[in-house]
């Protein structure tokens, strides 16, 4: 389990391109995303590092916790 801070996750957009860049890494990865809490947890087999930098290229600014 991969769990994240994402302080500039604002709105279900974020979450909905988050998850998004997520499945681009792992289709079958399943994705919880609290944008009060801006945390977000991805159960999946990939690199916590990978996820990361593919969120942080997406524009956030992720935080592994």
């Amino acid at each position: 389990m991969i769990e994240l801070t994402i302080n500039d996750m604002t709105c279900g957009g974020c979450v909905a391109s988050i998850t998004r860049v997520v499945k681009g890494l792992d289709p079958n990865a399943v994705v919880n995303a609290d944008v009060a809490t801006k945390r977000v947890s991805i159960e999946s087999p990939i690199d916590t590092d990978a996820v990361v930098a593919a969120i942080s290229n997406a524009g956030y600014h992720p935080q592994a916790i």
